[in-house]
């Protein structure tokens, strides 16, 4: 899995590491498994079995150690997370051997979820069992939940009428739209790379770009992700270029017929409807969807919420979610935290009070980190004898780089609701209001192209400037902005 943040090469989940360490790149080439085999008597030299250095924490002293030595300094994103663990677990204390973590890492990246998160899990099921896995995730976890808990009810308290309040998240959007748009070409470098050639698969190019077509004409994003996995997989089989070409071509034909009979399908058909309504069980179900399909990192989680509860339920703003995602890069979590402050607004929006809103972010972030657990606690063995299936391991090469192409087109559609591609004024065929002050048709003008220069500014900043505290400052920057820009 090809993993998204907070820096925008942290966004992208393969960003740039911190000072003095190994470049994420390099992390990343060395723990991508690979078609040969390993014998069992250089598995020992490896020390992939070897736990005499692990030391078995109790429940309690296994939870302080992951909440206080990696949950409450997760600042950085994913790759700057994984490489706070490499140092102090494998790097200092030595629990195991670097050749046995850059295998789990390969294990992780593969599977959905966050893999920082995954990592101290699989930290703690050395040390103390399925249990311990289970606490040391929470106890990675709980810092940034709480953090997260705590701004969406000040996010709440500040009200969406608050001049101020709302010029500095204006100030901020087209920065996030930037960090989106950064990410989505991070991730691309390193999912249309073959894990074994090392160099670009132009298959997975296709796969990226055809996902990006089909999200445009309206075709289900799970159903293109899961075809594209599929196709790539097929093709990789001997003597299966000609019928996965057809299966190809059959795509369009299917789609140009649907498009004769039933017309071209609404933005809506890119959702599979699971949360048209913001209750407790539907939220539960969003997360778990989201999280379960979150290949390619937080940021692939991205498109399966914002087509859910923005454009099938209706029942959350662009312009919050993009607020959302702002306040998740600037927290010590992983980056899928945000869907917390999903749940927070749609316990609000159902009109269960602040009570629900609170229940409502709990049930999200339940199910949102709910398959990690699952993968992690069922054991690393036997994901690892999964992962080194090679039509599974092609499947999800193939699914990785359709990937992109999604992130790619919510980025773009971040980016036009950032900058006021779309003002609140507009009706649904696409008409403005009829008379509206020629004095504000021109204040919203100057307020979109200062957006437009704020976003092309941030993203100069985040291409030009790799420190994993870059987008924390730049979005510090924007909401300082905003005051003299947007008020």
């Amino acid at each position: 899995m090809a993993t998204p943040i907070p820096d925008a090469d942290l966004l992208a989940g393969k960003s740039q590491p911190v000072q003095d360490t190994k470049s994420a790149e390099d992390l990343e080439s060395q723990s991508r498994p690979d078609s040969q085999e390993i014998e069992p008597a250089q598995e020992e030299d490896l020390g992939y079995h070897d736990n005499s250095n692990v030391p078995h924490l109790g429940y309690l002293r296994l939870f302080w150690y992951f909440f206080y030595n990696f949950g409450l300094f997760a600042w950085g994103g994913p790759v700057a997370q994984i490489v706070l663990i490499k140092e102090r677990l494998v790097i200092e204390e030595k629990w195991i051997t670097l050749a046995r973590f850059q295998r789990a890492f390969a294990v992780y990246q593969i599977l959905p979820g966050p893999e920082a998160a995954e990592l101290c899990m699989f930290f703690g099921c050395l040390s103390a069992g399925r249990m311990g896995g289970i606490i040391a995730g929470l106890g990675f976890i709980l810092p940034g939940f709480l953090l997260m808990l705590l701004a969406s009810y000040l996010y709440s308290l500040a009200g969406f009428d608050n001049v101020y309040f709302n010029a500095s998240f204006r100030g901020v959007q087209p920065l996030v739209a930037a960090m989106i748009l950064r990410a989505a070409h991070k991730i691309a470098e390193h999912s249309i790379i073959d894990p074994v050639t090392k160099k670009i698969n132009p298959y997975l190019v296709i796969a990226g770009l055809c996902t990006a077509l089909n999200t445009a004409l309206r075709i289900n994003i799970f159903i293109s992700l899961a075809f594209y996995g599929l196709l790539y997989a097929l093709v990789s089989l001997p003597r299966m270029l000609l019928p996965s070409l057809l299966l190809f071509v059959l795509q369009y034909v299917a789609y140009a017929v649907y498009v004769v009979f039933r017309g071209i399908p609404s933005p809506v058909s890119l959702a599979l409807g699971i949360a048209q309504t913001p209750s407790l069980i539907n939220l539960f179900v969003l997360g778990l969807v989201a999280g379960s399909l979150s290949f390619g990192g937080a940021y692939t989680a991205i498109p399966f919420v914002q087509v859910e509860a923005v454009l099938k339920g209706g029942w959350l703003a662009q312009s919050v979610f993009i607020d959302c995602i702002a306040i998740g890069n600037v927290l010590p979590a992983p980056l899928v935290i945000f869907a917390t402050f999903v749940g927070f607004q749609g316990g609000l929006v159902d009109g269960k009070g602040v009570g629900g809103a609170f229940a409502g972010a709990i049930v999200i972030t339940l199910g949102m980190f709910f398959p990690c657990f699952l993968f992690t606690v069922a054991g690393h063995e036997l994901l690892e004898k999964l992962i080194r299936n090679r039509f599974l391991a092609k499947f999800f090469d193939g699914l990785c780089g359709a990937v992109v192409g999604v992130i790619a087109v919510i980025a773009v559609e971040i980016l036009q609701s950032a900058v006021g591609g779309k003002n609140e004024e507009e009706v649904e065929d696409g008409s403005s209001v009829v008379g509206e002050d020629m004095k504000m048709v021109l204040k919203k003008t100057v307020m979109a192209a200062t957006a437009a220069v704020l976003y092309i500014m941030g993203l100069a900043v985040l291409y030009k400037f790799l420190n994993k505290w870059t987008p924390l400052l730049l979005l510090a920057a924007g909401a300082i902005a905003g005051q003299f820009l947007f008020v």
